[in-house]
């Protein structure tokens, strides 16, 4: 075959083609957030599934990069990551750019088990403080688990100072247990109380896979009682006042709609719901995890 005929062939149309496949899309491995407008915090809850699952074709090297996309087109000011593998930390952490993280893995209270890790935009926010407290009667103590939990659970969270407006925030994220209706009970009361402690006017914003409904006793806990302080709000709620039968947010790979929120965004009275939306994108019938991201675009009120 002549040179020019081998060519003439690599650059053809199939050619092309097969080479387009084999090479990675660039489009998937952008993650330069998105800018927010003025005034706006955009926040984002995602449970990424833990990635040594036996997922086949949903495994996670097949679909780490939709993950970072998904979450650099929103661009989160603030992000909550559930079901993370210290592995999948750094593959966020390394694509993910303008981000700090934080966060310890549940078993050990260093790398192992699944993480509950925060992000934040060092662009907007400097960290003051931060921590990881476990469910348990004993919180300060890595791996511990009580009452009816089938894991170790945690809470990560980290006290934050925006710079433009010398204003502090705290951020909690968390996944409750999949299993212990007690737990998930004592660990919203926990949790509930340690967001008391910053007292009536603290400034908070609160993510994570809760493994239960909002009809169910931890949503009651910490967004229902009218007497808290600070008080919680449910941001996906107060967009969408109405509720539905498709506001799934686990959906197992399938793409379900109909059932329940069990992946939830709060905030206290100092912001208010812009925005609220379950993130049902998909790339050609393909899902970045087995959950919805959910995300809230939030501004000051006042």
């Amino acid at each position: 075959m002549k040179l020019l005929d081998v060519w003439n062939r690599l650059f053809s149309g199939t050619w092309l083609a097969l080479l387009a496949a084999l090479l990675p899309m660039p489009a998937l491995m952008s993650a330069e957030p998105k800018a927010p407008k003025a005034g706006e915090l955009r926040v984002m809850s995602f449970n990424i599934r833990y990635g040594t699952a036996p997922d086949g074709d949903n495994a996670w090297t097949k679909r780490r990069e939709m993950v970072v996309r998904t979450i650099a087109d929103f661009g989160p000011d603030l992000l909550g990551v559930q079901e993370a593998l210290d592995f999948q930390i750094d593959y966020l952490a390394e694509k993910l750019k303008g981000y700090e993280t934080l966060g310890v893995g549940r078993d050990d209270g260093k790398s192992e088990g699944e993480f509950s890790s925060v992000f934040y935009k060092t662009e907007r926010f400097e960290k003051l403080d931060g921590g990881t407290f476990w469910l348990s009667q004993t919180p300060d103590k890595p791996g511990s688990k009580s009452w009816d939990s089938s894991l170790p659970r945690v809470v990560t969270w980290v006290k934050l100072k925006e710079k433009k407006r010398n204003a502090e925030l705290h951020f909690f994220n968390t996944h409750f247990d999949h299993r212990g209706r007690e737990a998930r009970r004592r660990g919203a009361e926990l949790l509930r109380k340690r967001i008391d402690a910053l007292g009536a006017k603290a400034s908070v914003i609160v993510t994570g896979d809760f493994n239960c409904a909002e009809d169910d006793k931890p949503h009651s806990i910490l967004v229902g009682k009218d007497d808290a302080a600070p008080k919680l709000t449910d941001s996906f709620r107060r967009a969408h006042p109405e509720r539905g039968q498709d506001e799934a947010t686990f959906h197992g790979f399938t793409g379900v709609k109909r059932g329940a929120r069990i992946d939830w965004i709060l905030h206290t009275a100092d912001w208010k719901t812009k925005e609220s939306a379950i993130e049902r994108r998909e790339f050609e019938g393909r899902y970045p995890s087995d959950h919805y991201p959910v995300t809230a675009v939030l501004e000051r009120a006042n």
